[in-house]
């Protein structure tokens, strides 16, 4: 978990790098912007609101050969062991950034580059070093009283409520890495951002295997327990699962295997299931980890817990009492209509 609330920039960097396929150039300042009371207050809350509002994925720097190669880890690096060359880093920074931004796609735009401090993970107070990148100009006006008439003038600028894309690079596990948050709100160039600039993998935690682990049995709730059974044991089976995840605080996948799945067949096509999906989920070894509760939050919003039927009608499932579908819930068949059925049993209608 982090918390960005008494975080503080400590120092600030603006640069603009343009697309180097289009030759548009780079623009490096000299000196480091010079913050002032107005402007602190609105640059955090553009730079850290887009990572106080989405699930906090981490990654790491990589190299294919060793992370000493990775071009941010080397300087991030040298800044963390000294923190006044952030200026001179930011400089390197801008650089490597528009050395990437060969793709046409690529829109040109503002750099950021930050040194924080008072940055709070998992319960540790540590620095920090921000990059952030605005893309997207907007329209506005602005007013001018002109003689004895108000005139209108249209600018364009960058909107504070929305920022293009961050990193946040945490001085923290500095042998694998670092931590690192990413957050991109244009997917049309995610490789450029991701994998040619900050060049990350993901980071193997206890909140990355919640989340594969989850998304592995919700792809096969949807490919063997549907087939097999029908809509309602597919939702059952994700129910009983989120249920497990929520209740434990470690996982061990027998247990987890003899507590959600009722039909006894479906237990080795689960496992083959896994054998042979597991590589596009990076869990191909993972039978045991700990389980992260902020994770299990997360999917439980993504997971469709619903049964859509052709009359236009939906039976919306619990994930919190997986237990009351079971008791609750009947499925058959109608011999006159010719139609399955659900039946619900219940004492009274709920208010909304």
């Amino acid at each position: 978990m982090i918390n960005l609330y008494q975080t503080h920039i400590e120092s600030l960097s603006i640069h603009r790098v343009g697309n180097k396929s289009k030759t548009e150039g780079a623009f490096i300042s000299k000196e480091p912007y010079q913050l002032n009371d107005e402007l602190m207050p609105l640059l955090k809350e553009f730079f850290f609101k887009p990572f106080r509002e989405k699930e906090e994925n981490y990654f790491q720097f990589a190299n294919e050969v060793d992370v000493e190669y990775n071009e941010l880890y080397k300087i991030v690096t040298e800044v963390f062991n000294d923190p006044s060359t952030i200026h001179e880093a930011s400089k390197k920074i801008t650089t490597h950034l528009y050395n990437q931004s060969q793709h046409p796609h690529i829109k040109n735009g503002e750099v950021y580059i930050t040194y924080l401090n008072g940055l709070v993970i998992d319960n540790q107070k540590v620095d920090g070093i921000g990059i952030f990148k605005s893309e997207l100009k907007h329209d506005f006006l602005q007013f001018e009283e002109k003689s004895e008439n108000l005139e209108a003038i249209l600018q364009q600028g960058v909107n504070l409520n929305k920022l293009d894309k961050g990193c946040l690079i945490f001085n923290i596990e500095k042998e694998t890495g670092y931590k690192i948050l990413s957050s991109d709100s244009n997917k049309y160039d995610t490789k450029y951002w991701l994998e040619h600039f900050l060049s990350v993998d993901a980071l193997a935690d206890d909140n990355f295997f919640t989340k594969k682990y989850l998304q592995l049995c919700q792809n096969f709730a949807k490919d063997v327990v549907f087939p097999a059974e029908d809509k309602k044991e597919e939702v059952m089976f994700m129910n009983r699962s989120m249920n497990y995840f929520a209740k434990n605080d470690e996982f061990e996948e027998t247990n987890f295997l003899n507590d959600v799945i009722e039909n006894p067949d479906l237990i080795p096509e689960f496992k083959h299931y896994k054998q042979e999906k597991a590589p596009k989920f990076h869990i191909e070894d993972v039978t045991e980890f700990p389980i992260s509760n902020t994770a299990v939050t997360a999917s439980r919003k993504k997971i469709k817990n619903t049964i859509d039927l052709d009359t236009n009608i939906q039976i919306k499932m619990d994930f919190i009492n997986p237990e009351s579908a079971e008791k609750f819930v009947e499925k058959g068949w109608d011999e006159e209509k010719q139609m399955y059925y659900y039946l619900v049993y219940f004492n009274k209608e709920q208010k909304s």
